[in-house]
């Protein structure tokens, strides 16, 4: 392989642009608040601002996620083949890139209105502080809930000028969504996170994840209903939750045993949870 070629597949492995699983987790929630601020029918002009942009971010957040993780990450079986850790990519090229990324997020959400303007500057603020709550923060998942859902707010802001009560419903909603699926995460790697000192809600719940991983699937569930009810939508979005429920609970045959494989398996499905529910959002204003 060529040394560009190779320099360009370091970048692109530091960005996570082979594993789009954070992207598809970003975007599903996004998609939510843009349909249901859209009242069915979201500017398509803004949907593809929001897709972009979160595309854009995700990546900025892997690459911070990786420099703030630099001196730990080799110590990882999961993670010791990331480019900062093997070298591949130095923190000053690291740091430009999220710089370059960000400032790319940024440009996109200028063309929008004030009110998300304002609310971006806390979005990249939540991106790219998540990686160093680890050191000090025992439940660092919420934080990524609110950063990973922090597009809500955004999406209603984009198109009412405004971030209704239910908005910030769904941002908590998706704080549950985050607290079940990166938990799934963190399980994966409790006990190099013990040895090397991270701190997550797998080594925060201890004996008891598995439940608060079923806990926090029904609590996000029950907060969407709620949404769904006050909004009176059509049966297709409770059958969509329906869907999502059933998921959560093959999630729990794979995570019960803690079995790392199995887990890591169930994170990802996640992404299948997340299109569910899109799924019937869409059905229902369709019909």
């Amino acid at each position: 392989m060529k040394k560009w070629q190779a320099r360009l597949d370091a970048y692109e492995r530091l960005m996570r642009l082979d594993k789009p699983i954070g992207i598809l987790l970003l975007l599903w929630p996004t998609l939510w608040a843009l349909w249901i601020s859209g009242n069915g029918h979201p500017n398509g002009w803004i949907v593809w601002i929001f897709i972009l942009g979160t595309v854009l971010m995700r990546s900025a957040g892997c690459v911070m996620n990786d420099y703030a993780d630099r001196n730990f990450d080799a110590h990882v079986e999961r993670t010791r083949q990331r480019p900062l850790a093997t070298g591949e990519v130095s923190s000053k090229e690291a740091f430009a890139l999220a710089a370059v990324l960000s400032s790319a997020a940024f440009g996109l959400v200028v063309l929008l209105n004030k009110l998300t303007i304002l609310l971006s500057v806390a979005a990249l603020f939540l991106a790219l502080s998540y990686p160093f709550t680890k050191r000090f923060v025992s439940i660092p998942q919420a934080y990524l809930g609110i950063a990973f859902g922090f597009g809500i707010p955004m999406a209603f802001a984009a198109q009412t000028g405004e971030v209704p009560p239910l908005a910030w419903a769904m941002l908590v909603a998706n704080i549950f969504w985050s607290l079940a699926y990166d938990t799934e995460y963190a399980i994966v790697d409790r006990d190099d996170d013990i040895k090397i000192g991270i701190r997550s809600t797998a080594r925060l719940f201890g004996r008891y994840d598995v439940a608060a991983i079923m806990a926090c699937y029904v609590c996000m569930l029950a907060i969407l209903g709620g949404v769904g009810w006050q909004l009176r939508l059509a049966w297709p979005w409770f059958t969509g939750l329906a869907v999502a429920a059933a998921i959560a609970c093959y999630h729990y045959t794979l995570i019960r045993h803690r079995e790392r494989s199995a887990c890591f398996k169930a994170f990802l499905h996640n992404n299948w949870l997340g299109a569910a529910i899109f799924a019937g959002l869409v059905a229902s204003y369709w019909i």
